[in-house]
C-alpha cells in the first residue's frame, strides 16, 4: 500500500484539528480552565503527532510531542496557565500550520524556525515544571489528578482493548497493526477481511486511538471495545479502603466490593461507553454518512447543470416559436423538465454552500492579537454563524472582512482610558453578523467606538485634492474613505496609515456582485454593511429590451418600475437628469446612451424607468421594454473575453444569443464619462465579437 495516498486526508483532518485547538485555546479561562477544553486541546495535538509519526513527518512529530507533553501537564493541573503561556501554545499552533503547509507542498519545514519553537517549549517546561519537555508525560496518579469527578477509564486511558478492523484488505492490514504497535503493546491479532480483531494494551484512551487510526481508515471501518479497566490505578485507589494495599489479590477483591457498593446512578463502566461509541461511529449497514469531494468536481457539476438550464431554455424557446408548442404532451414534458432542472440546480448549489462560521472562526485570534498590540480591550461577538454562503464567495470575502476588522480595532474602538472618560465600558465591542436578505446575504461589521468624524474626513479629502462640499450628505461623506489613497491615520504603522485597503475592499466586494455601505454616529460607533449574492453561478434576472438588444438586470437590485412623466424629470446645469420618485431625486441612467445602442427610445417619457439599487444608491435606468424574469447562468466575461465597462458578466439566452448582465453603478459612471467624449463603442459590435467565441 502506498502511504502517500493518505496524505491529503491527513492534511485536511490536521487542519481541522489545529483550527479546533486554536478555538479552545482562545476560549480558555486561564484562572479557571475548563477540563474538557484542555482534554480536547491535548487530544488534537496527540492525534496530529500520531499521524505525523505514521507518515514520517519528523519535524511535525517533534513539535507536537513537545507541545503534547506541556498540554498534558496543564490538564493534570501541574502547569498553572497564564496568558503568556497560552500565547506560547498559540505560537506553537501557528508553527504546526507552517510545517503542514511545507509538507503539503512537498518540502521540509524551516529548520531554524523548528529549533526556535522547540527551544521555546523546552524553556517553558524547565521554568514552569522543572522537567525537560521531551520527557514522557507523567503517569496519572490520584494526587496529580484535578479535583473533579473521575471519568470512566475508557475516556481517561489505560487498559486492554479489542480493536476490530472491518473490511480492511490483507495487504493494508500490516500498516494498521504496525501503527497500533506504536500506540501500545499488541498482544494478539486474528480474523479475516470482514472483521480482523487486534487485542492491545495501551495507556491511551478510546478517543486517542480512534483519532490516530482515522487518519488511515474510515471511521466506519473501526470498532474499539475496552476489555478491562486499568489494574494498577484502581488497585491503588481501592486497597486503602480495604486496608490491604500490599496484597494484589485482596486489592482486586476490594475493587470488586467497591463496584458492588456503587449507587444505581453511578457512571456506566468503561466497556459500556466504548461499545456505545463504537455503535455511534458505525451506522447501520456500515454505510458512511458523508464523503469528501474536491471542490473542482463540484464546480464541474455546477457548470454542467448551468448548461442543462441553458438547453432547457432553448427547448422552451423552440416550442414557443413553432407549431409543436400546441402539443400538450410536449408542453407538459418541458414544464416538468424545467421544474426538475431548477430543483437539480438548487440541490447542486447547496453542496457548495458553507456556513459563515468558516469565515468568522478566523477572527477571534486576529482580534485578540491586534487588540493586545494596540493596548485595547475588545470583546468579539459573532451572530449568524450558521448562515450559508457559496464557498467561492467565502474564500474571497475573508480578505475584505479582515481589513474591516483591523480598521475597526485601529480607528474605531478607543483605548480603555478614553472609553472610560467618555462614559463607556473599558472593553469595546466588535460584532460580526450574517443573515439572509432576500436572494442576498447581509454581512455587518459593527463597533461601538468613536464613529467617523465628518469634519475630519472633509478636511482630509480637500487636502488630498478630492472634490467635496459641505452640503454633501453623511452617506456621501462616509463613502470618501473608499477613495484610493485615502487615510485619516495620523502616522503610518504596520496596522494602517498607508492609504491602501478600503478602496481594495470596495473593489473586491463589487467584483463579487455586491456593494458596501457605511453607517456611523459620532461617539456611538460605525457599521459597515456588505451585501452579496448567495452565489455567482446562477442568478434570477430581469430581461430588458433596449433597441435591438436584450440585457439582464439582477432581480435582487430591482426595486420597482414606472413610466416617467415630464413633470417628474429635472435637467441640471451640467446636463445630468434627475427623476423625482415620491420625495427622492434619482440620477437617470439611459442605457442606450451609456452603451451606444442604436434604434432605442430616446424620449424618457416614452421609455420605462426601472428603479434599481447599487453601491448604496438608487438609480432610474431607462429601458424600452420589460421582457420578464428568468433564471440565467452567469458567465464570467473578463475571463472569457475582457473587462467591459458597465457590464458585470454575460449569459446565454434560450435562443442561443448572448445577453450582457448590467452593473448599474458602473453603468452610471460610464454614462458620466461619456460627457468627456470617452466613447467605448457600440454594444452591438461587442455582442457580435462575443458570440462566435
Amino acid at each position: 500500500m502506498d502511504i502517500t495516498d493518505f496524505y491529503d486526508t491527513f492534511f485536511e483532518e490536521a487542519d481541522e484539528l489545529l483550527a479546533e485547538m486554536e478555538t479552545h485555546l482562545l476560549d480558555l479561562d486561564v484562572d479557571q480552565p475548563d477540563q474538557e477544553r484542555l482534554n480536547a486541546i491535548f487530544r488534537a495535538a496527540h492525534s496530529i503527532k500520531g499521524g505525523a509519526g505514521t507518515f514520517g513527518f519528523e519535524a511535525l512529530q517533534r513539535t507536537t510531542h513537545l507541545l503534547e507533553n506541556l498540554l498534558d501537564y496543564a490538564r493534570r493541573g501541574e502547569l498553572q496557565l497564564r496568558r503568556d503561556i497560552v500565547d506560547t501554545f498559540l505560537e506553537a499552533k501557528d508553527m504546526l500550520n507552517d510545517q503542514l503547509d511545507a509538507y503539503r507542498q512537498g518540502g521540509e519545514p524551516d529548520p531554524e524556525a523548528l529549533e526556535r519553537i522547540c527551544e521555546t517549549l523546552r524553556r517553558l517546561a524547565l521554568e514552569e515544571i522543572g522537567h525537560h519537555a521531551e520527557a514522557d508525560a507523567p503517569a496519572p496518579t490520584p494526587a496529580s489528578k484535578p479535583a473533579a469527578e473521575p471519568e470512566p477509564a475508557a475516556a481517561v486511558g489505560g487498559g486492554r482493548y479489542q480493536v476490530a478492523l472491518l473490511g480492511v484488505a490483507d495487504k493494508d492490514r500490516a500498516l494498521l497493526i504496525e501503527e497500533l504497535g506504536q500506540l501500545g503493546e499488541v498482544e494478539s491479532h486474528e480474523g479475516d477481511v470482514e472483521q480482523y480483531r487486534v487485542v492491545m494494551k495501551t495507556s491511551l484512551s478510546v478517543d486517542d486511538i480512534e483519532a490516530v487510526m482515522c487518519f488511515i481508515v474510515e471511521p466506519e471501518q473501526l470498532s474499539i471495545q475496552a476489555l478491562d479497566t486499568p489494574a494498577e490505578p484502581v488497585a491503588e485507589a481501592a486497597a486503602p479502603q480495604a486496608g490491604k494495599a500490599e496484597q494484589t489479590e485482596q486489592a482486586a477483591q476490594a475493587e470488586k466490593a467497591e463496584t458492588a457498593d456503587k449507587p444505581a446512578d453511578a457512571k456506566p463502566a468503561a466497556p459500556a461507553k466504548a461499545a456505545g461509541k463504537s455503535a455511534s461511529k458505525a451506522p447501520a449497514g456500515g454505510e458512511s454518512t458523508s464523503i469528501r469531494v474536491p471542490v473542482a468536481k463540484v464546480d464541474q457539476i455546477i457548470n454542467l447543470v448551468g448548461e442543462l438550464i441553458i438547453t432547457q431554455s432553448m427547448l422552451n424557446q423552440v416550442a414557443e416559436d413553432s407549431d409543436t408548442g400546441k402539443d400538450t404532451g410536449l408542453v407538459t414534458g418541458l414544464n416538468l423538465l424545467q421544474r426538475t432542472a431548477r430543483d437539480l440546480q438548487e440541490a447542486v448549489m447547496s453542496v457548495r454552500m458553507v456556513p459563515m462560521d468558516y469565515v468568522f472562526s478566523r477572527f477571534p485570534r486576529l482580534v485578540r492579537d491586534l487588540a493586545s498590540k494596540l493596548g485595547k480591550e475588545v470583546e468579539l461577538v459573532t451572530e449568524g454563524k450558521s448562515t450559508e454562503l457559496d464557498k467561492g464567495l467565502t474564500e474571497r470575502i475573508i480578505d475584505p472582512l479582515t481589513h474591516l476588522v483591523r480598521n475597526s480595532l485601529d480607528h474605531g474602538i478607543e483605548t480603555p482610558d478614553r472609553r472610560e472618560a467618555a462614559g463607556k465600558p473599558r472593553t469595546g465591542r466588535l460584532l460580526l453578523s450574517a443573515q439572509h436578505q432576500g436572494g442576498n446575504i447581509l454581512i455587518e461589521v459593527i463597533d461601538d467606538g468613536a464613529g467617523l468624524n465628518r469634519e475630519k474626513l472633509l478636511a482630509k479629502a480637500r487636502s488630498s485634492g478630492l472634490s467635496v462640499s459641505d452640503s454633501m450628505s453623511d452617506d456621501e461623506v462616509w463613502q470618501l474613505i473608499f477613495a484610493p489613497g485615502f487615510s485619516t491615520a495620523e502616522e503610518v504603522s504596520d496596522v494602517s496609515g498607508r492609504g491602501v485597503g478600503m478602496d481594495v475592499v470596495k473593489r473586491n466586494i463589487q467584483s463579487m456582485g455586491g456593494h458596501v455601505e457605511i453607517l456611523s454616529k459620532p461617539g456611538q460607533g460605525t457599521t459597515t454593511r456588505i451585501v452579496l449574492p448567495l452565489t455567482l453561478a446562477i442568478l434570477d434576472g430581469m430581461s430588458i429590451r433596449v433597441g435591438g438588444e436584450t440585457f439582464i438586470l439582477p432581480v435582487s437590485a430591482v426595486i420597482e418600475s414606472l413610466q416617467p412623466s415630464a413633470d417628474d424629470l429635472y435637467t441640471l446645469a451640467g446636463g445630468d437628469t434627475l427623476l423625482k420618485v415620491r420625495e427622492d431625486y434619482l440620477p437617470v441612467v439611459a442605457v442606450h446612451h451609456a452603451l451606444d445602442v442604436a434604434e432605442a427610445i430616446t424620449d424618457p417619457t416614452r421609455a420605462i424607468a426601472v428603479i434599481v439599487q447599487g453601491e448604496g444608491r438608487r438609480y432610474a435606468v431607462l429601458v424600452d421594454n420589460l421582457i420578464g424574469q428568468q433564471q440565467v447562468v452567469v458567465k464570467n466575461l473578463e475571463t472569457n473575453y475582457r473587462k467591459v465597462p458597465g457590464v458585470s458578466a454575460a449569459t446565454i439566452l434560450g435562443d442561443g444569443s448572448v445577453a450582457l448582465i448590467l452593473d448599474v453603478s458602473d453603468l452610471h459612471r460610464l454614462a458620466q464619462s461619456k460627457k468627456d467624449n470617452r466613447i467605448f463603442g457600440n454594444v452591438s459590435h461587442l455582442v457580435e465579437e462575443i458570440e462566435p467565441s
